[in-house]
């Protein structure tokens, strides 16, 4: 490989916990670089729908290091809830490794998120309300706890002392609600810390070696590249970086050690949440992805709003992630559909947009400008080479390859392991 970075190539959803799933079999190490149990991959193995937010999708595999980078915040009761779940379906969680400066999401940020996404009332974001963004802000303002600090147990609790003093003052005074118990979170973060310490490492440094050493490191990347803090549909984002940049930051590594930059996209386009969304179909075509593709979120079950393929953010993704290849999954979703649509610009007024805007507000005002394609009514679920797929689907591929000038390298045609077509390579 040997070091790769995956990413969401469009607003996240886009099956990444399969591709990793696969790749993960012959990697040694797997990295998770950025946000937290906001995201959710789904992997299916051996008969078993696994549900990820925090663990690498490479726990599967007891061969692979599993590693939670310090780019990461960490719900230590999240964390624990999936250690234990593997537990129960016999998988070890031995192979994990947690990086010692991951911030850890407190009672407190997860009781403001709720709270600040109900004061922006018909302007709210859409956050899961799980504490993600309120990490993210103490990072920034430095008043963060990492796990180094949970796992000590002086500097936790002058820490927490600290920042309960300035939260608690918030909850009263800004939102009249009653003021978190200081023991009660010393006493259930104690429990957390004994169960997570033995996980806790400077992953920097097995990351670096893992490489130096010619091992194949896989880079796992969460949500998309439209839910960028910086690159996305500002404000509808996440509060990390899920570019192919943000698993350098996220893992302590230099730019110069990646060797491969994969980008996933579904064969259309979905998203969860508020915020513009062009080729947003709300029409029977919109349901009949939404059913035959199971549209709805693995961490929140919230439906998915779906719309034809934008090759627009494609070509977006190409560009700030620099990808040298694609996936194309759920192909299948689109059998039997009729003529397909994909978007190759925008218009917004007399003028054709061909990149993606910077400012949200203009995506806004845009109309997709569509380039239409034969479709093709046959079951392709099964179909195991490119050559044996319907004319019409090999055309749509092509058609994607043209326009995004990047090679699309494998194709998902359902949910399993096995249902993958290898376009070229291995």
């Amino acid at each position: 490989m040997p070091a790769t970075v995956l990413i969401g190539a469009q607003w996240g959803d886009e099956g990444k916990g399969k591709i990793t799933d696969i790749l993960a079999q012959k990697s040694q190490v797997v990295v998770r670089s950025q946000g937290g149990n906001n995201a959710g991959h789904t992997v299916e193995a051996n008969g078993v729908v696994y549900k990820l937010h925090l663990l690498p999708s490479g726990i599967l595999n007891p061969e692979t290091l599993c590693i939670i980078g310090n780019g990461v915040v960490i719900d230590p009761k999240s964390l624990i809830d999936e250690i234990n779940q593997m537990s129960k379906h016999g998988i070890s969680t031995a192979n994990l490794k947690i990086d010692a400066r991951a911030h850890v999401i407190m009672p407190y940020h997860i009781k403001l998120d709720g709270l600040f996404e109900h004061l922006r009332g018909k302007g709210e974001i859409g956050t899961t309300k799980r504490g993600i963004g309120p990490c993210y802000c103490d990072k920034a303002e430095r008043s963060g706890i990492r796990m180094f600090d949970l796992i000590n147990k002086h500097t936790f609790e002058r820490k927490l002392k600290e920042n309960l003093a300035v939260k608690n003052k918030i909850l009263q005074f800004i939102y009249n609600e009653p003021p978190l118990d200081e023991k009660d979170i010393l006493g259930e973060y104690a429990q957390y810390a004994s169960i997570l310490a033995p996980y806790v490492a400077d992953t920097t440094v097995m990351v670096y070696d893992a490489i130096k050493s010619g091992k194949d490191v896989l880079f796992e990347g969460a949500q998309g590249t439209l839910l960028d803090l910086d690159l996305g549909t500002y404000p509808y984002v996440t509060s990390s970086h899920p570019i192919s940049g943000g698993a350098c930051t996220g893992a302590g590594i230099g730019p110069t050690l990646i060797d491969d930059c994969v980008g996933i996209a579904k064969s259309y386009t979905t998203r969860v949440g508020k915020g513009p969304f062009p080729t947003e179909l709300f029409d029977e075509v919109g349901d009949t992805i939404r059913e035959k593709g199971s549209e709805f979120g693995t961490t929140t079950g919230r439906p998915r709003r779906c719309g034809w393929l934008d090759a627009v953010i494609l070509k977006y993704s190409v560009r700030t992630s620099g990808l040298t290849k694609i996936v194309i999954n759920k192909l299948d979703t689109l059998s039997g559909i009729g003529n397909i649509k994909i978007c190759t610009a925008y218009k917004k007024d007399n003028e054709i947009i061909t990149d993606f805007p910077a400012d949200p507000t203009q995506l806004e005002l845009c109309t997709p400008v569509y380039e239409e394609l034969e479709g093709w009514d046959e079951d392709i679920s099964g179909v195991k080479t490119f050559d044996e797929l319907p004319d019409a689907a090999k055309k749509y591929i092509k058609r994607i390859e043209q326009i995004c000038s990047v090679p699309v390298w494998m194709i998902g045609v359902g949910p399993r392991r096995d249902q993958n077509i290898i376009v070229r390579g291995d």
